[in-house]
């Protein structure tokens, strides 16, 4: 990484700033005063600012609660993407583990440690997401069982799903998989419509009410082992 975008992830100032501090030699990279901002710096070099070391996050991990109307992408285009609402120095390291559709709002996770988003998705694990869906007709004693059993759609046939019926046209829905539009797929086969995703949980892991709509936070240590479990 370029000295000069280390120290700006690091949250130092922006890359103005950072090469006024090296032109002023205010800079050390591993005990040589740095006079180049586009030199190259290792992620564990010893970077000193004015005597203080300056260090990188090594392995960030975030909640995020994701509104309507962004996507889960770290692609820059017309569409506003989760990545939007990130405010960190090391913003450009970062990526949503698995996704959320545009219009589908909840917990949505932000790292930069692969093995780990690699854990969460891998199917050999069969990690639940936990999704509160809004209907457009009522749901049937029957439909909760059709949901339990595994649903043949086009493609693959659904693992059995934990379902509970939280009101006529409410369901908590709780899949191990995590295809394209899935859990709007599997109410279409019983002949309905989801007007309102929310995703609530992933394994254990909840989502509160600290960060509201477009906001997100770090997890805590305990909240980060109960997805390391797997």
């Amino acid at each position: 990484m370029r000295l000069d975008k280390y120290l700006s992830n690091a949250g130092t100032g922006s890359r103005s700033k950072v090469k006024a501090m090296i032109k002023k030699k205010r800079v050390e990279v591993d005990g040589v005063v740095a006079t180049d901002p586009k030199s190259e710096t290792a992620h564990d070099s010893v970077v000193m600012v004015d005597g203080v070391r300056i260090i990188l996050e090594n392995h960030i991990y975030l909640m995020l609660n994701k509104p309507k109307g962004v996507i889960s992408s770290t692609e820059k285009g017309q569409a506003r993407t989760v990545m939007d609402l990130i405010d960190h120095p090391q913003k450009d390291e970062l990526f949503p583990v698995g996704r959320l559709d545009k219009d589908t709002t909840g917990l949505l996770l932000i790292t930069n440690d692969g093995r780990f988003a690699h854990e969460l998705l891998s199917p050999k694990h069969k990690i639940g997401k936990t999704y509160v869906a809004k209907l457009k007709k009522d749901v049937s004693s029957s439909d909760i069982e059709t949901l339990e059993k595994g649903i043949p759609l086009k493609d693959f046939t659904t693992a059995p799903a934990a379902a509970r019926r939280i009101a006529e046209r409410e369901v908590e829905l709780t899949i191990t998989e995590g295809k394209f539009h899935q859990v709007k797929r599997m109410f279409q086969y019983l002949g309905n419509e989801v007007t309102d995703l929310h995703r609530t949980r992933i394994g254990e892991l909840v989502l509160d009410e600290t960060p509201p709509a477009g906001s997100c936070r770090r997890l805590h240590e305990n909240e980060l082992k109960l997805l390391k479990k797997v």
